[in-house]
């Protein structure tokens, strides 16, 4: 018959997205703006592009500053424009 399947709350089949990106300003109070850099192939010309998205990301104890490069995951909505959460610095500005 029928097997247990039950998906219990730390193994979803979805997990959250999670993106590394560089901070471009950090001038808000727990809030950091991070540019994620995507690199995708032009459809007709074939060349590869860089697209540029920058979101915003909760920071509880802002610790991120500007030219840190950050780990941030998907998030329920903390604001109107704040969908991410910082997860971890990668690599301090020099």
């Amino acid at each position: 018959m029928a097997e247990n399947t039950a998906v219990t709350p730390t193994e979803r089949e979805n997990g959250r997205k999670v993106r590394e990106g560089t901070v471009v300003s950090s001038g808000m109070n727990k809030t950091a703006v991070v540019a994620v850099v995507d690199r995708v192939r032009h459809a007709r010309y074939s060349k590869t592009v860089q697209r540029t998205k920058r979101l915003y990301v909760h920071d509880e104890e802002n610790q991120a500053s500007v030219g840190d490069r950050v780990r941030v995951q998907e998030t329920r909505p903390l604001s109107k424009l704040k969908r991410w959460r910082l997860l971890e610095i990668l690599e301090r500005a020099r």
